[in-house]
């Protein structure tokens, strides 16, 4: 079964700590040991797993991708929002956590981030959990 997590960004460019949904989603499995895939259907996001305990680490990787991919590049894709298409390939679609004893397997200040790069939009997370 796949699992949806409604996400509202705020802005252009945003990471949006998503960790406790998914958290809620494997406690209602019920799965105790298994995976968690994180996936996310749309061409200008991603999803990443990085430091969610401060929040300048998340200002500071929307400021890198900012500068590694501007937006006004003299890109050519009609839509004007190349920039975003690139910054969600950089960044990938999807991501996954081991799921131990009912619980996700992530770092001490690990966190799970939706990544807007076209937004501010309304936007939808799959999540499948697998395992026994």
């Amino acid at each position: 079964m796949i699992h949806s997590i409604n996400v509202r960004t705020r802005a252009r460019v945003d990471l949006v700590d998503i960790t406790s949904e998914v958290e809620g989603l494997v406690k209602k499995s019920g799965i105790k040991d298994g995976i968690c895939y994180v996936y996310v259907p749309h061409t200008t996001a991603g999803i990443t797993i990085n430091e969610g305990a401060d929040p300048s680490v998340k200002r500071d990787i929307i400021h890198s991708l900012e500068r590694l991919v501007p937006r006004d590049a003299g890109y050519t894709h009609l839509e004007g929002n190349s920039d975003a298409h690139i910054k969600s390939s950089l960044v990938g679609a999807s991501a996954f956590v081991l799921i131990e004893q009912g619980r996700l397997q992530l770092g001490t200040w690990q966190a799970i981030f939706f990544c807007e790069f076209d937004g501010p939009r309304h936007r939808r997370v799959a999540v499948k959990i697998t395992g026994d």
